[in-house]
């Protein structure tokens, strides 16, 4: 039977134990590979886990399949791969010890049993949506994942499973396998945010049967002088063929009686059909982002971006003035020019206090009057009073001779400054945007920054951290405010992130060094930070002016941005919601939905802009409402191996008889 979801499936691509990955089309026809969670282990909650620990430890290791989309809490959990990562549904599966064969070849094993074998089960997990380690053997390391970045099978040159539990560390020849990459540790971004992936042992191997006892040799007539007619011996009773059978109908009566017992309850370990849809939230939150659809699910990545993100605002800088000739003082146009600056800030306490980048809000008069100039001509170009290809040259011929004023050519323009929490919207002046007022700027060669006091209080802050996170080699997560619209006046604005390598410093810009990164997210991300794992600001993004192509390449540390502070007599703190958001996040983090959904739900409702919390809030109560609603561990295997070892032990007693019967007499 196909599985439940979002996509249209084609044909089954491959069968093992516990599941069966399909081929399926998205609703634009692309083209992917679904693994799904079956039977037995679908209705199993330690299966479950194992499997949703799984497809994130491989999703997280360096080079492994990063699946599109997911559904852990269905009643059948699946994970969806694009068609071009290869072998990820193989890897998946391999990782659970459970290797994939075509759906058109019979199964391994006994066709008598082969319906009554259940699902196997793995290693306890300790908390719903972590990766769990089990207790190795000695000299067996915990960790599943291989030097090479591939999970390990878990299966013998037989090609049959020798382990019903997920994923084995151990090969055949007993030699552990690391964990790590052979070219080190892999980046912290690489580890699940509070463990190892699901480990299991291999167990030992079956001891070979023990040999019958041999018949005798047949006896040679002429080897011996006694007498060569012998009588008939009287025809052999027909005991042993009697007890076989006796022994045989023992062990299908046991079988048969274990899976009659398991039918009965078995309605109780049904799973019900009502249950929430995802383990993520199923509210999309209005700020329109999440942080788990841009990080690995339960990552470190993902608690960073979630504790931080509430704090990020969009600012935008709105400017008017007046072009004029530098000489004469006569105006270039009769009316006032008006143009914005758009980047990304952060709140750095409750009084409502923003760190930005100064050249957005503050530019110095050089960049103000290009600006200026730009947007004038883009007014001519849309006249038909000049081409757009002259455009440029026409600004290059008159930036050294033009002043950008305010409306007396002694005073400066004028400047007005907005922010905004979670999705904003460009030129947006009155309700939710805030206004503020810059308070204290540093130049571009001193880390270009810009203190800026909003008229809110007690909005969601970060945490300032420590800029020693930025050394070169190291990875940090970035995040500032993007847009695909490309119509400018009015377009959507939201967060995005990227995991970064810091590629190098540069002390050649001034007196504060940069460290330059290895990727941007976007020419509105100046202003936004760069994180630790602990959802800290490690530092602040700015342009790198050494080159890149004018993108957001360089990173001020935040020792800058303490000193801007405290010239400003600003202390950086954190408010009362902003830690018990935090200690919120926390619960939801280790699996203690109960006291999240408490504590998310207090700083839902204190109305303090943080829509993170409300989403989180909900995922937690979808994961105790399916927790509540989930079965209790299968008790097939307790029956029904119980029933076959009584039998066993029945035919064991019966051989020794026949044995015994066997033996010649003296």
């Amino acid at each position: 039977m196909q599985p439940e979801g979002p996509y249209r499936f084609t044909e089954a691509s491959g069968v093992c134990q516990v599941g069966s990955v399909w081929w399926a089309v998205d609703g634009q026809d692309r083209l992917l590979t679904i693994a799904v969670l079956e039977g037995a282990a679908a209705a199993d909650r330690p299966w479950r886990e194992a499997f949703t620990n799984a497809a994130d430890t491989l999703a997280q290791t360096p080079g492994g399949p990063r699946y599109v989309n997911a559904d852990f809490a269905a009643a059948r959990p699946w994970v969806a791969y694009p068609a071009e990562v290869e072998n990820a549904a193989d890897k998946l599966f391999g990782l659970l010890g459970m290797p994939l064969r075509s759906p058109h070849l019979e199964p391994v094993g006994d066709p008598a049993t082969r319906g009554a074998t259940p699902a196997p089960t793995p290693a306890t997990p300790t908390t719903p949506g972590r990766p769990t380690t089990a207790t190795p053997t000695s000299g067996v390391p915990a960790s599943a994942v291989p030097a090479s970045g591939q999970p390990a099978s878990g299966v013998p040159a037989s090609g049959v499973p020798v382990s019903g539990t997920p994923s084995s560390a151990v090969p055949a020849s007993g030699t552990p396998v690391s964990g790590m990459p052979g070219s080190g540790a892999p980046p912290v971004w690489a580890a699940h945010a509070t463990g190892s992936p699901v480990v299991a042992t291999v167990p030992a191997e079956p001891p070979a049967a023990h040999p019958g006892f041999a018949d005798p040799p047949p006896h040679d007539p002429f080897a011996s002088p006694a007498r060569r007619i012998q009588p008939s011996p009287p025809p052999r009773p027909r005991t042993g063929q009697r007890l076989g059978v006796a022994a045989l109908a023992l062990v299908v009566l046991a079988a048969g009686g274990g899976l009659a017992a398991w039918a009965v309850t078995r309605g109780a370990d049904a799973p019900s059909p009502a249950g929430p849809a995802g383990a993520f939230p199923t509210v999309t939150p209005a700020a329109g982002f999440r942080p788990w659809s841009q990080a690995a699910p339960y990552s470190a990545q993902e608690r960073a971006l979630a504790t931080a993100a509430p704090g990020l605002v969009f600012v935008e800088a709105v400017f008017n003035g007046y072009l004029r000739d530098g000489r004469t003082g006569a105006l270039l146009n009769p009316t006032p020019v008006t143009f914005q600056r758009r980047c990304s800030g952060f709140v750095v306490d409750p009084a409502g206090h923003v760190l930005t980048n100064g050249q957005c809000v503050a530019p110095d008069e050089p960049v103000a009057r290009e600006r200026a100039l730009y947007t004038l001509g883009r007014i001519l170009v849309a006249g038909k009073k000049l081409t757009s290809g002259a455009l440029d040259g026409w600004v290059r011929s008159r930036t050294a001779g033009t002043r950008f004023t305010g409306k007396e050519p002694d005073r400066p323009p004028s400047s007005q400054v907005f922010v905004q929490l979670n999705q904003a919207t460009g030129g947006l002046t009155g309700t939710p945007a805030i206004a503020g007022e810059v308070v204290r700027t540093r130049a571009a060669d001193a880390g270009d920054l810009a203190l800026v006091k909003v008229a809110r209080p007690d909005l969601p802050a970060v945490e300032l951290g420590d800029a020693a996170a930025l050394t070169p080699g190291g990875v940090v997560a970035v995040a500032g405010y993007h847009t695909v619209d490309a119509d400018f006046r009015d377009a959507t604005y939201t967060l995005r992130s990227k995991t970064v390598q810091v590629t190098a410093t540069d002390t050649g810009q001034g007196p504060v060094p940069l460290f330059r990164i290895g990727d941007d997210i976007g020419i509105y991300s100046h202003g936004g930070v760069a994180l630790d794992p602990a959802g800290r600001v490690v530092g602040v993004l700015t342009n790198d002016r050494s080159g890149a192509g004018g993108a957001n390449r360089a990173v001020v540390p935040v020792t800058a941005a303490r000193e801007l502070l405290a010239e400003a007599g600003v202390t950086p703190a954190l408010g009362d919601a902003d830690r018990l958001y935090r200690r919120g996040l926390d619960a939801y983090f280790t699996g203690r939905d109960d006291t999240a959904v408490s504590q998310l739900d207090a700083v839902a409702r204190g109305g303090n802009g943080n829509e993170l919390a409300e989403a989180y809030r909900q995922s937690a109560a979808d994961r105790e409402q399916l927790a509540t609603a989930a079965p209790e561990q299968s008790n097939l295997p307790t029956v029904l191996f119980s029933g076959l070892g009584g039998a066993l032990l029945a035919a064991l007693a019966i051989g020794v008889v026949l044995l015994a019967r066997r033996r010649p007499r003296r």
